[in-house]
């Protein structure tokens, strides 16, 4: 049986690299299948629209062998157009503190820690970084109002990337 975070380490592994475009595995009865679309691929599903994904590969069933699960990459979204804000000298950044990934609820059933218009507190969590494995919680530091969030939910964010624009009080 794979594990999710097993699955996890290989698409990332396998997005990374550019020489490995499709892997195999079989291992107790079971068969996982990783592939990467090719370039035509890719550009078609980047027209077409498609549902937000936050993971990168979405499942894909075998009706024929349902023990076979294949992932293939999902189409990349275009990005969210944010409201417009105040001048930026004004306004704070709360920014990465490391390299990782964005997440803007605790899970994908829970609503977001912050949204645009929202008062926070020092101490207020805005949003979870994931490292290594680890979540990380980021919190505010400052007090006032959320005016723009820079990162989109699932995205991969590096240290000292501003995800918040906040104005303080």
């Amino acid at each position: 049986m794979f594990k999710l975070s097993e699955i996890k380490e290989l698409i990332q592994l396998l997005d990374q690299t550019s020489s490995v475009h499709e892997l195999e595995i079989e291992s107790e009865g079971m068969k996982l299948a990783i592939r990467k679309p090719d370039r035509t691929e890719a550009e078609s599903a980047a027209i077409q629209a498609a549902p937000y994904n936050a993971y990168p590969f979405a499942p894909v069933a075998h009706p024929q062998n349902p023990q076979q699960i294949t992932y293939q990459a999902a189409p990349e979204q275009p990005p969210v157009p944010q409201p417009q804000a105040p001048a930026e000298g004004t306004l704070h950044k709360i920014v990465s503190p490391m390299v990782g990934t964005f997440y803007s609820a605790a899970s994908p059933e829970t609503p977001s820690f912050v949204n645009v218009g929202d008062r926070v507190s020092e101490k207020s969590t805005v949003c979870i970084i994931e490292a290594m494995k680890l979540m990380n919680e980021l919190e505010a530091e400052i007090r006032g109002e959320i005016v723009a969030v820079l990162a989109e939910n699932g995205q991969l964010v590096e240290y000292g990337q501003p995800l918040f624009l906040v104005k303080p009080e």
